[in-house]
């Protein structure tokens, strides 16, 4: 018998059918689920300057924020690719910075590629601690 299909991949999957990719033609999609169980979608969105693109996994940050969530248990990406598509560095930041070590669930459109704790992809984070002020 066949597990049903997780809800947080799912809502990744939709998310990346509203991706706004004029230029690159690459839709991904990304879900964040919250501590409470709600799952918040986020697509990338190109523009023509392609350095203001906004990755999926940061809409879906920052929709959840703006939402008053704060408190994170995963993040599922989705991309239709044959090799897992890992969030770029500047994703792992803000991730690590607002949602800690979270687990990241990679897919595609047939299955899951890989599951990872954030901390290993994201090994040295620059976070708060390194912030405060040492003591003499």
């Amino acid at each position: 018998m066949d597990a049903p299909p997780d809800p947080l991949l799912q809502a990744a999957r939709q998310a990346r059918l509203q991706a706004i990719v004029p230029y690159s033609g690459f839709a991904v999609g990304a879900a964040l689920e919250t501590a409470d169980g709600e799952a918040i979608g986020g697509c990338n969105i190109e523009n023509a300057t392609l350095g203001l693109t906004l990755c999926a996994e940061r809409v879906a940050m920052v929709k959840a924020l703006s939402e008053g969530q704060r408190a994170f248990r995963r993040l599922v990406v989705v991309a239709d690719t044959p090799m897992p598509t890992p969030p770029c560095g500047a994703c792992r930041q803000l991730l690590w910075e607002f949602g800690g070590d979270l687990e990241v669930m990679l897919a595609n459109l047939e299955g899951v590629l890989g599951i990872h704790k954030l901390r290993d992809l994201l090994p040295l984070p620059f976070d708060a601690r390194l912030l405060r002020k040492v003591t003499s």
